[in-house]
């Protein structure tokens, strides 16, 4: 809910936005079908207030259209719908690449080796800062299937509010720390088992990579693949339902889409 400062400032954003160019970028999102009036509109504010408040930047000569940053917005601000835009604060820019990028990092070992990795990403999120994604990859949200980079890493921006992305987001009052890790620390080692069993599961297999890397895959899943990951994880479902404080199964299953 936005307070009456966001509201005066809300009046001044929306018209900047016009209906067509809303209603193209909703309509290329099926994931966002099945909501009602009133919370297609609050996602649009969400998303308005997002773009106010961060950068969109081009990288590799890309330049971003009006159309990219309302196809970012959305998609970033579908989790922090019921929770708010403070759930995204201590960091400003979101850069976009035309499409895979290669960054550049080094490490030492434990022998004292430094060692170098140049390899592709379709999207990266730092800790206090920017989240970084491949144009092509965030185009593709208009597939569900279950891979969304936008998703992917503003999930890890929320993972990473207590300091590491280790699959452990800060939760609500009044859900349980101990019920979220007995949970997701049993479908993680069900998930690595079928994944090294050579299983080809619905749900992304690089969720294997790390407790952080299935919190992220699982949010793709869940606004994307919602009767999948019910299916076969009720029980993180439910937790997932507690923390974003939505139940996209019924949603989209409402609008026909599932």
């Amino acid at each position: 809910m936005t307070n009456w400062l966001e509201q005066r400032l809300l009046q001044r954003l929306r018209p900047r936005v016009p209906e067509p160019l809303w209603r193209k970028a909703w309509e290329r999102l099926p994931l966002l079908q099945g909501f009602s009036a009133d919370e297609e509109q609050a996602l649009r504010d969400l998303a308005l207030l997002f773009l106010h408040r961060k950068s969109l930047e081009g990288a590799a000569g890309l330049e971003v259209t009006p159309e990219m940053r309302v196809m970012v917005g959305l998609q970033a601000c579908l989790p922090v719908l019921r929770l708010g835009l403070e759930w995204y604060r201590d960091w400003v820019s979101v850069i976009l690449y035309p499409d895979e990028f290669v960054p550049e990092r080094e490490w030492v070992d434990e022998a004292g080796v430094v060692w170098v990795s140049q390899e592709p990403r379709t999207g990266e999120a730092w800790e206090r800062g920017p989240v970084i994604l491949a144009w092509s990859e965030v185009a593709a949200g208009s597939l569900l299937d279950g891979v969304n980079v936008v998703l992917h890493e503003f999930a890890h921006k929320l993972d990473m509010l207590d300091g590491m992305a280790n699959g452990h987001p800060p939760l609500h009052r009044d859900m349980s720390n101990a019920r979220w890790a007995e949970v997701l620390s049993s479908a993680y080692r069900d998930f690595n088992r079928r994944v090294d069993a050579g299983e080809d599961p619905d749900i992304d297999p690089y969720g294997a990579e790390s407790p952080g890397e299935f919190f992220a895959v699982l949010t793709e899943a869940f606004f994307e693949l919602p009767d999948i990951l019910q299916a076969e994880y009720p029980a993180v479902y439910e937790q997932f339902s507690a923390f974003y404080r939505q139940d996209p199964l019924t949603r989209l299953r409402g609008a026909g889409v599932l």
